[in-house]
């Protein structure tokens, strides 16, 4: 039987993703890894992501160096079992550049899947669609000033049976800056119009932070608009809140001092990239932007608590939620998910933060896309293991 060998390739973390820096490697030459073990860490324009080892064996050769930008789909490096000849490794690199022109990749559908703008009653809203239009679409709401990027590994993993949309908030990304009165209910009535603008009648809603708080208070006011709820470190469900954070992150100036808030964010703070710095300063820069986030706090998370309680909502609904939760959250507790109704399944990920759609990707995409098959199902098959 032959030995296997295996190309580690620029992954693609996006349609509109066409390069990436290799930052690191995380493991030597030489060293055996498992499928799924972190074999180097990929930066790309908006977050710093670890690459997963496609397959089990031996990290036999490093292609690309630290450091370097790739096209996505270029050969970084060799996986292949410890016996594999040093020749056949090296006939296999070779043998690759020949049929896999490097920016082949790079240039095909550069444009695919980028972010358009969607007029939505007062506002012009930055929106990102994708994917087939068979099955209930998924709608993806972001946190408080967060924007489509969020969503990074999560909205092409979703979008392989089903139109998955994703786009920034009034106030937020490239959107336009008017946030009415800032509050859930306000913000919850756009997400309402983007759907009927869209011409989706009933969407399956995933929703972050204050994303999770605007899909509950959706479900709240437009039940018939929402399919299920899968449930992202929500707000609304406990009334604190990391006021330190929110202040800071709306008003931060230098990188050093953004970069300390952005990693409150995470458990691995090796994910908050000079890049992703940037990106957040850049965006606070804009015309309206700062003004827009400090309404929203003010209406959201006034004198450094929660506005709204929205456990009745959960209380009396049926339709299907489930919640995923990082042990690790700096920003909204996980203390917030006791209490809930049996019905509602919690997941908690240890070493995580407050953003598992980035920390826990894999498992987090593998669980929505299950359970937006058949809602019901999955609760049912959730409920079984929980009583076994």
């Amino acid at each position: 039987m032959p030995n296997t060998i295996t190309a580690l390739t620029m992954p693609k973390f996006g349609l509109a993703m066409t390069e990436g820096k290799l930052a690191s490697w995380t493991v030597p030459v030489d060293q055996s890894v498992q499928q799924g073990d972190e074999l180097a860490d990929i930066e790309t324009t908006k977050i710093t992501s670890s690459y997963e080892s496609p397959a089990a064996g031996v990290l036999r050769k490093q292609v690309a160096e630290a450091g370097e930008t790739l096209p996505v789909g270029a050969l970084i490096g060799v996986l292949a079992d410890a016996e594999t000849p040093d020749v056949d490794i090296e006939a296999f690199i070779k043998n690759f550049h020949a049929e896999n022109p490097q920016d082949a990749a790079a240039t095909e559908d550069a444009n695919a899947g980028e972010p358009k703008p969607v007029t939505v009653g007062e506002h012009t809203l930055n929106v990102r669609d994708v994917g087939t239009h068979t099955g209930t679409p998924i709608v993806l709401v972001h946190g408080f000033g967060g924007d489509i990027s969020n969503w990074l590994l999560t909205q092409d993993a979703l979008a392989a049976d089903r139109r998955v949309i994703a786009f920034d908030l009034p106030g937020h990304g490239a959107s336009s800056k008017n946030v009415g009165t800032g509050t859930l209910a306000f913000l919850a009535g756009v997400v309402s119009e983007l759907l009927k603008t869209l011409k989706i009648e009933k969407a399956h809603v995933v929703g972050h932070s204050l994303g999770g708080g605007i899909a509950l208070t959706l479900l709240r006011d437009h039940p018939d608009q929402v399919a299920s709820l899968n449930l992202l470190a929500p707000a609304g469900l406990g009334k604190d809140v990391n006021s330190d954070f929110i202040s800071a992150f709306v008003d931060s100036e230098s990188s050093r001092d953004m970069k300390a808030v952005l990693q409150m964010l995470v458990h691995n703070k090796a994910l908050v990239g000079r890049k992703l710095v940037d990106a957040v300063l850049r965006a606070r820069r804009l015309d309206g932007a700062r003004d827009a986030l400090h309404v929203i706090a003010k209406a959201c998370f006034p004198n450094g608590h929660q506005a709204d309680d929205l456990r009745p909502v959960l209380a009396g609904a049926e339709t299907p939620t489930q919640i995923f939760w990082g042990k690790e959250d700096e920003i909204l507790s996980v203390s917030n998910a006791s209490g809930l109704p049996d019905v509602i399944p919690v997941t908690v990920y240890e070493e995580t933060g407050h953003l598992p759609q980035l920390e826990r990707a894999t498992d987090v995409n593998k669980a929505i896309a299950v359970f937006v098959k058949d809602p019901e199902a999955a609760l049912s098959m959730a409920r079984m293991d929980a009583t076994a």
